[in-house]
């Protein structure tokens, strides 16, 4: 493993920067791979200009790589919090259109109940993601990263995003916001290597 991510996600803070990818590889039994907190300036572009701003990733990403985007699914769950809310997580990988090619793997835990019911049946039925559904309803939202992070991949994320050997991938930890400041959704977006 490179010795620049020898921090593992253990030395992290509980319920951080890695939520709720941490939540999955915990139900799956999978320990999470190496990954360490960087500032944006230390990512390389084009990753920066992929991950350092305050834009939903679908639109960046349809936008870089020219094609529009849907989801594949691999693990989801819904249930209800201790505070009430309908909360509604999944584990994907956004793909682009006609291609097959992943251009993403995320983590994301929505709180459903903070979405219209119209919404609510677009971001159940599992196709598009969930930046394309919110700029088609018209939804005023914001989007603001936690924090930045540079992973080394695991078997697991290797799989999912056809890679093969530990790869060094960049992602960030973001949270959606309404307009009266409550989280619509927390999110882990992770690139996989990009060819310049």
């Amino acid at each position: 493993m490179p010795k620049a991510l020898a921090k593992t996600i253990s030395a992290l803070p509980a319920r951080s920067l890695l939520h709720p990818l941490d939540d999955f590889y915990a139900r799956a039994g999978l320990a999470l791979p190496a990954v360490e907190e960087i500032d944006a300036l230390a990512m390389p572009e084009p990753y920066r200009s992929l991950l350092a701003h305050e834009s939903d990733m679908t639109s960046t990403l349809e936008k870089f790589h020219g094609h529009t985007l849907h989801i594949r699914v691999q693990r989801s769950r819904r249930e209800r919090t201790a505070e009430g809310h309908d909360v509604y997580c999944r584990e994907l990988v956004l793909l682009a259109d006609g291609l097959e090619q992943p251009v993403e793997f995320g983590a994301i835990q929505m709180f459903l109940d903070r979405f219209s019911a119209a919404v609510q049946v677009e971001i159940l039925a599992e196709h598009h993601p969930l930046g394309a559904i919110l700029n088609a309803s018209g939804l005023k939202y914001t989007s603001r990263p936690a924090g930045f992070l540079r992973f080394a991949s695991d078997p697991f994320i290797n799989g999912l995003l056809q890679l093969s050997g530990v790869q060094i991938l960049y992602g960030r930890r973001n949270t959606l916001f309404n307009a009266g400041h409550e989280p619509l959704a927390e999110i882990i977006e992770i690139l996989p290597p990009i060819q310049s």
